[in-house]
């Protein structure tokens, strides 16, 4: 029987060992690897060719999205489960905007956990029951339920992720080296960010980051 290869990608150590000990339980499963970087991850999943890539959606440093794209873009066979504390609208519509086909909560038990990896192994949807009434297929993909638009509903992916980049405390030179991109396209994009949302103050930014879940306090 063939196995089914898991890296694990969680900047809690803790987390991140007791789930690999889980998982290495089950016979069909073997982890090849697990690291607390997105970073990191690229690199051991173009070493390791994992099968499922399962991935917290809150570290430091590369955003897990812009992470999980850039895999998918070298390994499309690659499929990705996001597992995290969080589930609004916006962490959901940026996972499946990259590619994923899972999303769980932390608080599922390990058994839900094993099934969604074997659903999502088999390029099979799986997410957990407070999600599942906010997706539809869209040609077979899954795709978050569009409520009325609203003001950051206008923002384009980068634009998105120069917010949390920029909450996060990160400058323009960071991002930029980050997202392979030359300052000046970081300017134009946080330029762009600031005029949809009518907001011209850093500080204020990261205030309205905060309170629309774009990032955790």
């Amino acid at each position: 029987m063939q196995k089914i290869k898991i890296l694990l990608v969680d900047d809690h150590a803790l987390v991140r060992e007791t789930l690999a000990s889980s998982l290495a339980r089950e016979p069909s499963f073997e982890v090849v690897g697990t690291t607390g970087s997105a970073e990191e991850a690229m690199a051991l999943a173009h070493e390791k060719h994992p099968d499922v890539m399962v991935m917290d959606i809150d570290m430091p440093g590369l955003s897990p999205f812009d992470c999980a794209r850039r895999i998918a873009s070298r390994r499309p066979d690659t499929r990705f489960l996001f597992l995290s504390a969080y589930t609004s609208d916006l962490y959901v519509e940026q996972a499946l905007d990259a590619g994923a086909l899972g999303y769980l909560t932390k608080g599922e038990p390990t058994e839900t956990l094993v099934h969604a990896i074997r659903e999502v192994a088999a390029n099979n949807a799986y997410f957990s029951k407070e999600i599942q009434d906010r997706i539809i297929f869209d040609k077979d993909r899954p795709k978050l339920v569009q409520n009325a638009r609203t003001r950051k509903s206008t923002l384009t992916r980068r634009e998105t992720e120069m917010l949390q980049y920029l909450a996060r405390g990160l400058s323009k030179k960071d991002i930029a080296t980050t997202l392979y991109l030359s300052v000046k396209t970081v300017e134009k994009h946080t330029e762009n960010l600031m005029a949809k949302l009518d907001i011209h103050d850093r500080v204020e930014l990261a205030r309205y980051a905060i309170r629309e879940g774009f990032v955790q306090p």
